[in-house]
């Protein structure tokens, strides 16, 4: 047999170099068009992620059921964390309403790993919803309804809600439990109000960047052993995203639909951008150099814009508010320290002792 020519040997490193080349342009290029579409045509990509995502459910239904320890409702915290049963809870925690708590965009669940037994051991039974929160909205409040009768109806429930979790919340009360001028869709346990934390109620740019959210979540699962190739399949595809931008269908819908006024709601959220003493004092020296006292309002009135804008991060002060509800209450922080310490010795999050005392003024009412 003749030897392969030494010029043929170099040629095939060559030409695999621009194969791969051509398929990583094509892939490229099919990606953008796939980004522009979607940019200008918001409903119509929603439309086919859900489509999609039906149909593997119609044909994996084994791979695409959530594992027995995923999603669900259940009890997290008995009214005292420290004995595990109510016999040792404070004397008023047969009376308080009970909590649940609803997680938002991507999150596996340990974003309530602080507030959770502070809520505990101030007297309150903490339940937690984990939902697949990568599909549409209104199909996760729909869940929460499928799920509500799991809960015990001898009381009222708070719905707290992280993020997004404090839109589904809103979708289910609006959508399901205490709808305006109809009769209720599911019925079971009453509500004693809804505590909204760090909720998007009218949307978040960052929505579009969920990749990293999803990834933050498979890696936290892993973690806990319940990774799977199919988790991010489960989930959704991505159908929330799409009702998390500003403007969006779900988003208009919601917001227009009346508020029961027996469900009492509580906006929070977190602003990263606080004025240090010594800036708050440079820009009152500085307006004093040039003796004005209209800069240093307007220096002022420039940081605090500043802040309403940037938020916690992630959700913009303006983004919180929400028409005919109470103005949001505002803590230092970001989007999830406001909730979660970053690091063990760090102090209690901000948000925690304000939304406890919440639930005591709530539960002092009679029902």
């Amino acid at each position: 047999m003749s030897a392969t020519p030494p010029n043929q040997r170099r040629a095939r490193p060559g030409r695999l170099r621009r194969s791969l080349l051509r398929v990583t342009a094509s892939a490229a290029v099919i990606g953008l068009l796939w980004v522009v579409w979607a940019e200008l045509h918001p409903g119509e990509e929603r439309a086919l992620r859900t489509l999609v995502h039906d149909r593997l459910d119609d044909w994996f239904p084994e791979v695409m059921k959530p594992p027995e320890d995923g999603e669900g409702l259940r009890l997290r915290h008995a009214a005292d964390s420290r004995r595990g049963d109510t016999a040792s809870a404070p004397p008023a925690a047969a009376s308080n309403p009970r909590v649940l708590l609803i997680h938002g965009l991507d999150e596996p669940g340990v974003i309530w790993d602080d507030f959770a037994p502070a809520a505990a051991a101030a007297g309150f039974e903490v339940w937690e919803l984990r939902y697949p929160n990568d599909q549409g909205l209104d199909r996760s409040a729909a869940y929460l309804a499928s799920q509500w009768d799991r809960l015990p109806d001898d009381r009222g429930v708070v719905l707290v809600g992280h993020s997004m979790g404090g839109l589904v919340a809103r979708e289910f009360v609006g959508r399901w439990r205490h709808p305006v001028g109809r009769p209720p869709e599911v019925g079971g346990a009453p509500l004693a109000g809804v505590i909204m934390a760090g909720t998007p109620n009218q949307g978040s740019e960052w929505a579009r960047l969920r990749i990293w959210l999803e990834l933050r979540e498979h890696f936290e699962d892993a973690l806990h052993r319940r990774f799977s190739l199919f988790a991010g399949l489960r989930d959704g595809l991505g159908e929330a995203k799409i009702d998390l931008r500003p403007g969006s269908e779900f988003l208009q819908t919601l917001n227009a639909r009346p508020w029961p006024e027996a469900v009492p709601r509580f906006i929070i959220g977190a602003r990263l951008a606080e004025p240090p003493a010594g800036l708050s004092e440079g820009l009152d020296a500085a307006a004093a150099e040039v003796g004005s006292e209209a800069l240093r309002e307007r220096l002022h009135a420039w940081f605090e814009q500043l802040g309403e804008h940037i938020g916690d991060g992630a959700v913009s002060v303006a983004s919180l508010r929400l028409e005919g509800a109470p103005e949001p209450l505002l803590v230092d922080g970001s989007h999830r320290t406001m909730l979660r310490r970053l690091f063990a010795d760090d102090p209690p999050p901000a948000a925690i002792d304000p939304i406890i005392e919440q639930l005591k003024e709530w539960a002092a009412v009679p029902p």
